[in-house]
């Protein structure tokens, strides 16, 4: 049996809509992003997924998360094992690639000041 890579997804501005802004780590009360319960249902067929976050490391925040996620999963689909296989680490793993809305790739060459101050993620453009 192959190992699965590992796909590590951020929380907020990913899965989370995170329109509402931050509430503190235990505090979750926006919708999903359109589409993001059926990505993580497929995405768990294909990689080891992590969700990682900055609650990750807060008191509450990853059984926020998981009581978030666990919510939205039954509404989407009901039946929802592939919830389980979902890994929730304290410690940003080594991963195959990460999905994160507040990310630059780094493509060899380092971007200026102005281009990192100028920086959106899509939900604020």
């Amino acid at each position: 049996m192959t190992k699965k890579p590992i796909l590590v997804v951020d929380f907020d501005g990913v899965i989370h809509s995170y329109k509402s802004g931050w509430s503190g780590p235990s505090t979750v009360i926006d919708p999903p992003v359109p589409g993001a319960m059926d990505f993580l249902r497929e995405a768990t067929e294909h990689f080891r997924v992590a969700i990682y976050s900055s609650r990750s490391g807060e008191i509450g925040g990853i059984e926020a998360m998981q009581e978030w996620l666990k919510d939205h999963a039954a509404k989407a689909h009901g039946y929802f094992a592939w919830v389980h296989d979902i890994e929730w680490p304290l410690k940003k793993p080594a991963a195959f690639v990460t999905l994160d809305d507040r990310a630059i790739c780094f493509k060899g060459k380092f971007p200026s000041m102005e281009f990192i101050k100028a920086f959106k993620p899509w939900n604020k453009k």
